[in-house]
């Protein structure tokens, strides 16, 4: 089959590798279409920091927001899912440490990351190998593009679930990229008022075309009373920002990752009774991001400005930017 290899810092190609064949408790999938995130990105540069120590390595196979249909199943799996289409968990715990049977396999620190962390082949390729016990079933309202945004539709769920807010609330949401995009519309889908703070008017105008009006510049931004923010930036001064913007005893959700240290200092949290959480993956999300998709409450399809063929993969990985003005970019291994 075909698949994007990355054999170095900035070196892409689609080479031809092996069909996978599914091991006991594993399924391959039929891949149908691919998100390139962020850290899809940064594998490719060479700027990850898994690189550095040793928790990534080249050559690898990117790739961990997809979905696809089951096309063969291993034993222990239901066969039952031949044929069903589905997206999966990039986290797979190791299934028998403490944080794996307490529920939080997403932190195992066996795990493999799907396309990123241990070596686990990823999604831009016509197959992937997955658990069975990775899946969650697409409903067929759901088209391709949706059910490719599952992953990081999860990530803003437990975003907005760290957040704690509900109608009535101001959230302010720093990034208005993929992740800051879809935390500000499922928070928006609660009934709480989302607003969105990003580098420049240009980096807004989509936002504002998704229906999220409360969308602002630093030199715009308006003095309320924020009782939550949630940072889904890259800055490294956004983290210790976010906490003097919050209400005391507000929360502060850290999900975005900045390329350089980013300090914060705890006296700051200390005396204005903040609560800061770190969300790292989708996993707790997923089920939630699938409904609220099915039933119509967030449609991230406009999100995506483009679907190409695997061969510009490449291409997208080195900044390409083919489509519209959504911030993700699909891949259909397919075409």
């Amino acid at each position: 089959m075909r698949a994007v290899l990355l054999t170095g810092p900035r070196s892409a190609q689609v080479a031809d590798v092996a069909a996978p064949e599914p091991g006991p408790g594993q399924v391959v999938v039929d891949v149908s279409r691919v998100g390139v995130c962020g850290t899809d990105v940064e594998l490719f540069t060479g700027e990850m920091s898994y690189l550095a120590d040793g928790q990534a390595a080249y050559p690898l196979r990117p790739g961990h927001e997809w979905c696809g249909t089951v096309s063969a199943v291993g034993d222990g799996v239901d066969p039952a899912w031949v044929g069903r289409r589905t997206t999966g968990d990039t986290m797979l715990g190791c299934g028998h440490c403490r944080r794996c049977l307490a529920g939080r396999h997403h932190v195992c620190a066996d795990r493999y990351e799907i396309g990123i962390r241990g070596g686990w082949h990823g999604a831009l390729a016509e197959q992937l190998l997955v658990p069975g016990s990775a899946l969650h079933a697409l409903p067929e309202s759901l088209d391709d593009t949706a059910g490719a945004m599952v992953e990081p539709g999860g990530n803003a769920v437990r975003a907005l679930r760290a957040a704690n807010v509900g109608p009535g609330d101001r959230l302010l949401v720093v990034g208005p990229g993929t992740i800051g995009l879809l935390t500000a519309l499922f928070a928006q889908a609660a009934g709480a008022q989302a607003h969105l703070l990003g580098p420049d008017e240009q980096s807004l105008e989509f936002a504002r075309s998704l229906g999220l009006t409360h969308a602002w510049t630093e030199a715009t931004l308006p003095d309320e009373p924020w009782d939550a923010v949630v940072d889904a930036s890259t800055g490294a001064g956004v983290p210790a920002r976010a906490v003097d913007l919050v209400e005391p005893a507000g929360r502060v959700v850290y999900i975005g990752i900045a390329e350089t240290p980013s300090p914060i200092d705890s006296r700051s949290l200390v005396f204005r009774d903040v609560t800061a959480v770190g969300i790292l993956g989708a996993s707790a999300g997923l089920a939630d991001a699938i409904g609220a998709y099915a039933a119509g409450l967030v449609d991230p399809r406009p999100l995506v400005a483009a679907t190409v063929p695997l061969a510009e993969a490449a291409a997208v990985l080195d900044g390409a930017r083919p489509g519209g003005r959504g911030p993700k970019v699909h891949i259909d291994p397919r075409l």
